[in-house]
């Protein structure tokens, strides 16, 4: 269950002012309904997620070895840094609506989330632990976490939220893994 638990927390930590809760924020804003939006999420990252969290478990069978734990402590110090660099929109990432909202919501999530750093980091995650399932239910988890009360708050409270707080916070949480992977190995 570790593996489980460490995912949903520093995914939903990390998921914190990122450009996929800014898209949950914009759908919401835009759309207004709530219930097809969270559905497009969830059936979004929990495809997105599983195939990284495949992904990661295969890439950590294959280049098992000592130097493994300095990769992955690596990998997360970076994504502590990558976590301090605040996610924007740009003008060609806002959703178009030619399709119904949890259509939209779908698509538009499962294109934004990949190379995300949440994507990314259950790479790295199915990696050290090698439970693809567990692994991918609690990244999956953890953005449902940030993303439901995105939707359901909207806008409004977002901008109220001290995202630079909750960055470094997500930041200090990537960077005190990895150092505990280097240091326990």
């Amino acid at each position: 269950m570790e593996a489980f638990f460490v995912s949903t927390g520093l995914v939903a930590i990390a998921e914190i002012g990122d450009k996929t809760q800014l898209l949950a924020l914009l759908l919401a804003a835009r759309f207004r309904k709530p219930v097809p939006i969270i559905a497009g999420i969830l059936v979004a990252t929990i495809a997105n997620h599983a195939l990284a969290a495949w992904v990661g478990m295969a890439a950590g069978a294959f280049l098992n070895g000592p130097w493994m734990k300095w990769v992955l402590g690596l990998a997360f110090i970076g994504f502590g840094a990558w976590a301090l660099i605040p996610d924007k929109f740009e003008d060609g990432d806002r959703p178009k609506d030619r399709a119904g909202v949890f259509l939209t919501t779908l698509v538009a999530f499962f294109f934004v989330e990949m190379g995300d750093k949440t994507q990314v980091a259950t790479v790295a995650l199915a990696a050290k632990f090698q439970q693809v399932l567990l692994v991918a239910a609690g990244t999956t988890l953890g953005m449902m976490i940030a993303n439901v009360p995105a939707v359901l708050i909207g806008e409004a409270a977002a901008t109220r939220l001290p995202l630079k707080y909750i960055r470094w916070a997500a930041a200090a949480s990537f960077a005190a893994i990895g150092v505990w992977i280097l240091v326990a190995g």
